[in-house]
């Protein structure tokens, strides 16, 4: 490979992992089909939404290059068995661009965004009838994690007009749910909490919605903000010289209230 010439990086990729599922490459490589790798795909998507949550140019330049790599993999394989090849991705997703994009490519003129909204949801669901005649909701993929479901239905249901008037009566439904789940809890039922806790969960995403805040997005947030305050229990336990399990909870509520006041200073 030392002397082998390249038109492009994306050549060179293309090569590399041709190698890699060859005769002499890696076994792991070659073991893997397109569903093993499922798992890495969505590791690689967060690990991309992460690097760009921490504002950290040079590792969200290292993990889309991680998830670039899951595409060109999925593609190898699509190559060995005759079912598609990187060409053909590229060709489909150009192919897909230029058709919602008509006031870009063709002769239709737009003017705001709102418009190319309404534009690119009318060609999809011309794309869906061409497809079935399915529900408006078939489309939303069952694999990727609930939060981000439960937004997508509510968008698709607030399309057609199903939708709450205002937020105030989001809140409203908020608090019913709220009530609702604290009556379940007293019975003790694991299936009605679950229930009820999904009901507010579900409520929860919609006033997320109305704030245009994805929730999935919003939660990661919050997940990263609690590891930092922990790390930093973690470290003044540490610093202590003292064992985490033996702490008082009264001791570690104290060094997070620390890690919270540091965090709020720096905004």
């Amino acid at each position: 490979m030392k002397n082998k010439e390249f038109d492009s990086e994306f050549d060179k990729l293309l090569y590399i992992m041709e190698q890699l599922r060859g005769p002499d490459g890696c076994p792991w490589d070659k073991k893997q089909d397109f569903y093993s790798l499922k798992p890495y795909i969505i590791e690689e998507a967060y690990e991309v939404v992460e690097a760009l949550e921490e504002k950290n140019m040079d590792s969200l330049k290292e993990e889309l290059g991680d998830l670039l790599l899951q595409v060109v993999f999925q593609a190898q394989i699509g190559k060995e068995n005759d079912i598609f090849d990187i060409d053909d991705i590229i060709r489909a997703i150009s192919n897909k661009l230029i058709r919602r994009h008509p006031h870009v490519f063709g002769e239709k003129k737009l003017d705001t965004s709102q418009e190319v909204k309404k534009m690119w949801e009318e060609i999809k669901s011309q794309e869906r009838n061409n497809k079935s005649k399915g529900s408006l909701l078939d489309n939303i993929s069952k694999v990727q994690p609930a939060l981000n479901q439960a937004y997508e239905v509510q968008l698709k249901a607030a399309e057609v007009g199903f939708d709450w008037d205002n937020i105030e009566d989001v809140i409203k439904k908020i608090d019913e749910e709220i009530l609702e789940l604290k009556e379940v809890l007293n019975e003790k039922k694991l299936d009605k909490i679950e229930d009820e806790l999904g009901d507010l969960l579900f409520a929860v995403v919609n006033l997320s919605r109305f704030k245009k805040i994805n929730p999935e997005i919003a939660l990661l947030r919050t997940i990263n903000k609690f590891k930092n305050r922990f790390k930093y229990i973690e470290e003044m336990v540490e610093k202590e010289d003292e064992n985490i399990n033996e702490v008082s909870l009264e001791k570690l509520d104290s060094y997070w209230d620390q890690a919270k006041e540091k965090n709020n200073r720096r905004k």
